[in-house]
């Protein structure tokens, strides 16, 4: 049975985000259909999936968090992972989180493969009897 996949992926930084779209994409089999979603940023990641869990199987959370001068970083990666996880086991359907967080970009590029992680833990997750 085919099984529906929305990747929801934020564009702030887009460069980044390519990345992990690129790595999820090359992990999920060809009998999957998947929609993608762009968001601005990551904290518009759990509320687009909000709205869409009657639609799909499983879910795939991509986006990028780098630490700047001010708290803003920690509240929105917390938010974000939590409403997330929140999600998942409200709904019991998986979502993959490959929303990364990082010290700076140097970090993000080396993190590329996160996305592929992602994947690969909700095809795990969709596998189980």
């Amino acid at each position: 049975m085919k099984k529906k996949i929305l990747i929801v992926c934020a564009n702030y930084y887009k460069d980044i985000s390519n990345g992990l779209l690129t790595s999820a994409l090359k992990s999920i089999p060809k009998v999957s259909k998947i929609k993608i979603l762009i968001v601005p940023g990551v904290f518009e990641i759990p509320v687009t999936i909000s709205k869409n869990l009657k639609k799909f199987d499983a879910f795939i959370a991509l986006g990028c968090v780098i630490k700047g001068q001010t708290p803003h970083f920690d509240f929105i990666s917390q938010a974000s992972t939590n409403a997330i996880m929140n999600l998942s086991v409200v709904s019991k359907k998986p979502i993959g989180n490959g929303i990364i967080t990082c010290l700076n970009s140097k970090q993000a590029r080396a993190r590329k493969n996160k996305g592929a992680e992602a994947a690969d833990a909700i095809l795990s997750v969709l596998s189980q009897k």
